[in-house]
């Protein structure tokens, strides 16, 4: 006896349709919010400009340390009354630093919602920051940091960060610090990092059933007690590449594999090639089909993944490419890389290559916004990058409407396999050689 199955086929594509959006301004703030008609879960989240940007020199991590402090007690609560507080209303507080925003969030029955965004407030706006706390909140961070650091990979993206950014730019330095920034924290650090930052208005992302919400009831709960003007955001960076390809050296003594990174500096998110780009990526190496996998991968079995990506903020972005590869093939992995990143800058994609990265991108951004959380980290990419309200709506056409052209001349314009900084980390003593025979780039000594 035996089971024949037939796969089924794929069904109709149905046609995507992001929400409506709606912006009140309140109180100082703005709300700005999606409308999703019988959703029973909504988010909010506070946006506010503290993002990593706002840090000072040697006290990377401030901003990190203090969202994670916020669930630690505000000044009317201590933190068994806060939580069960949120606990009551089934909701959780979720905090987030990127180099842009700081993010306070809740997702909740949207029955309740007022009731959270008060809460969420409360914790933002008023957090209790007791020195024991916050000196507690830092030493652990930094001993998470300091067993992060000692697995391979963090000092290597360090170094990549720095020759692209310069050690003297906060864009230079590790997001969440590093283990000495974050241990130089003190409790007048954060204090100060909350007075200047987190008091200001910002934004208050809202997505759920609109018809059960009053906005103006939303903001003025969020932005209560708010003070400040908005900062208009700096201009972006630019794209300076570098005139020569270089390889620096993390030593590793001991290690049996490379870690690899590769990078060049890229434009900012609101570039307008950034479908394109994101298409190059992934024809390049985003994708488990990508020519970067299939030949460092599959055909010379050098590593189990490899991936390649344009990491894009408000005033920059980054081309990179990481990996891990077998000590004894440190040197032709690169080689084979940069040779896939040649040749995608100078022969562009096909036809092929590209229908797969076009529906499956089509089809991630399907399914990745189908939640309220989802909804308000896009409504969060609109408003830091200044993007159009129409943009999610369009988004997937303008993907699935991509063409080959369009990809290949975004790849001639924003690949650099000459201007790369190449990071290796692995045992220096048995791979400096072989770096420097093999013609990839003057080999340095990185210095973090």
């Amino acid at each position: 006896m035996s089971l024949v199955a037939t796969r089924p086929g794929p069904g109709d594509s149905r046609p995507y349709t992001f929400p409506d959006i709606q912006r009140v301004s309140v109180a100082g703030g703005e709300v700005v919010a999606a409308h999703m008609p019988g959703q029973l879960l909504a988010t909010a989240a506070l946006l506010l400009d503290a993002g990593g940007a706002r840090e000072s020199a040697g006290r990377e991590g401030t901003a990190t340390v203090l969202a994670k402090c916020l669930e630690e007690g505000t000044t009317t609560r201590d933190s068994a009354a806060y939580a069960l507080a949120l606990e009551g209303l089934g909701a959780e507080l979720s905090t987030s630093v990127d180099w842009d925003s700081f993010r306070v969030g809740v997702s909740v029955p949207v029955a309740l919602l007022p009731r959270a965004v008060t809460l969420l407030a409360e914790a933002a706006r008023t957090p209790r920051l007791d020195p024991a706390d916050v000196a507690r909140v830092r030493d652990d961070e930094v001993t998470a940091l300091r067993m992060d650091w000692a697995q391979p990979g963090p000092r290597a993206d360090a170094a990549l960060r720095m020759d692209l950014f310069g050690a003297a730019e906060r864009y230079g330095r590790p997001l969440h610090g590093d283990p000495t920034s974050v241990a130089a924290v003190t409790v007048e650090d954060v204090t100060a990092f909350h007075e200047s930052w987190l008091k200001r208005p910002g934004v208050l992302l809202v997505a759920g059933d609109l018809d059960q919400l009053d906005l103006a009831e939303l903001g003025a709960a969020a932005f209560a007690g708010a003070t400040g003007e908005p900062i208009a955001p700096a201009g972006p960076l630019g794209v300076p590449i570098a005139a020569g390809r270089r390889v620096l050296l993390v030593d590793r003594p001991g290690s049996v594999q490379s870690t690899l990174r590769l990078g060049h500096r890229a434009p900012e998110r609101a570039n307008p090639d950034y479908v394109a780009m994101t298409l190059v990526a992934t024809v390049l190496g985003g994708a488990f089909t990508s020519r970067l996998n299939h030949l460092i991968r599959e055909v010379k079995g050098y590593t189990y993944g490899i991936r390649s990506d344009f990491a894009m903020t408000r005033r920059f972005g980054r081309f990179g490419i990481s990996t891990s590869v077998q000590t004894a093939v440190t040197a032709p992995a690169l080689t084979d890389t940069i040779g896939e990143v040649t040749r995608t800058r100078l022969d562009g994609v096909t036809e092929e290559e590209l229908e797969v990265a076009r529906t499956w991108r089509a089809g991630q951004l399907t399914v990745d916004m189908q939640t309220s959380g989802s909804i308000a980290g896009a409504l969060a990419t609109l408003v830091v990058h200044g993007l159009p309200d129409d943009y999610y709506a369009t988004l997937r056409r303008s993907l699935l409407d991509a063409t080959v052209a369009e990809v290949s001349a975004a790849a001639a314009k924003h690949l650099h396999p000459d201007g790369l900084t190449v990071v290796v980390e692995g045992d220096a003593a048995v791979i400096r050689d072989e770096l420097v025979a093999g013609g990839l780039g003057e080999v340095v000594d990185a210095e973090v």
